[in-house]
């Protein structure tokens, strides 16, 4: 019941880690840092890049939530246990995001034009991707029936 619980904790986890600042970053030093959200860097990112901001979007958005859903339908008996591996595939692709973001924060603060410090939205979206994937990893498929 636990697992089912935690599962489904994430159905509102997930979009309050996506509306919460992931990074603050700003050029000089001395003026007020712009928070940067999931949802703000993909509004960005639709104005000029629309190949990424679909892959983005798959990844940051679609992936965790199908899979938080799916996951749910599994632990509720309203899907099959085979659906499981590509589920945990969809969970593991969301991490992409996450190695982008922390790949955006190393190259930029070596870049060293401007400021940048990491958001409490970067941990809640790291927290989900990673309780997601204990999810997946902890639901066990159904044992096969023997065939008479």
């Amino acid at each position: 019941m636990f697992l089912k619980l935690l599962n489904l904790s994430l159905l509102i986890a997930f979009p309050v880690a996506w509306t919460a600042p992931l990074l603050k970053a700003g050029l000089l030093p001395f003026f007020k840092l712009s928070e940067i959200s999931v949802l703000s860097g993909l509004q960005s990112l639709w104005e000029k890049d629309i190949p990424l901001a679909l892959a983005v979007t798959f990844f940051a958005l679609v992936a965790p939530y199908l899979k938080t859903i799916g996951l749910g339908l599994i632990h509720f008996k309203l899907a099959s246990p085979k659906l499981l591996p590509p589920i945990t595939l969809m969970g593991k692709l969301a991490m992409a995001d996450i190695f982008l973001i922390a790949l955006y924060i190393v190259v930029a603060k070596g870049v060293g034009v401007g400021r940048l410090e990491t958001g409490w939205g970067l941990y809640a979206f790291t927290g989900c991707v990673l309780v997601s994937l204990y999810c997946s990893v902890m639901t066990k498929p159904a044992p096969q029936q023997a065939i008479a």
